[in-house]
């Protein structure tokens, strides 16, 4: 028997289609498979790909991606954004991973494409993820993990409110190795 109860229900996420978020100057919209070229382009810049872990080879595995990416919200396990300019263009990716509904926390992550980088884009997409995850939902804590080597998305978590909390040793492995990882956190003082 638990000695306590999920901190959000079943249907939490899931019992409400995946809405538009609002940013100061960008939308970010729920993804759909014709979104794949952009996915694919994505996992194919340098940038991207240095700070993350898969690689995108054709558009048959990015609309497997994209279908994934859904899928998690069905389960309730993520929750992924396409980021738009004011032209309805994808300029990147904001997106709330390992969602525990019984502890009420979850992950945020981001990738923005180069036409979209030092205008704002991710620190607005994570303002908005943040804003959703604890206004709507009702998560108690996010937090945001990036390599200690990786001094934009530092700033990024810096900027948008997340605490440093600490350093994970050898916390992920990429293509070069193992990376000691930041650890950030905010957490819903209103719960």
């Amino acid at each position: 028997m638990a000695l306590i109860s999920p901190f959000l229900p079943p249907g939490a996420i899931s019992g409400v289609p995946q809405p538009v978020l609002t940013a100061e100057t960008f939308a970010l919209r729920p993804w759909t498979e014709g979104d794949a070229a952009v996915v694919l382009f994505a996992h194919q810049d340098p940038t991207i790909a240095l700070w993350h872990r898969r690689r995108i080879e054709g558009l048959d595995e990015a609309q497997n991606l994209i279908r994934r990416w859904r899928g998690q919200w069905e389960k309730e396990s993520g929750a992924s954004w396409a980021v738009c300019d004011d032209e309805g263009s994808v300029v990147g990716r904001a997106a709330i991973s390992r969602i525990n509904l019984f502890e009420g926390d979850g992950e945020v992550g981001y990738w923005t494409l180069p036409k979209a980088r030092r205008r704002g884009a991710a620190p607005q997409a994570v303002i908005a993820l943040r804003q959703w995850a604890f206004n709507t939902v009702g998560l108690k804590r996010l937090q945001l993990s990036h390599s200690t080597e990786n001094e934009a998305s530092c700033r990024i978590a810096v900027k948008t409110g997340f605490s440093f909390e600490g350093i994970k040793r050898s916390g992920l492995r990429h293509e070069d190795g193992w990376h000691d990882m930041h650890l950030h956190a905010s957490v819903n003082v209103a719960v």
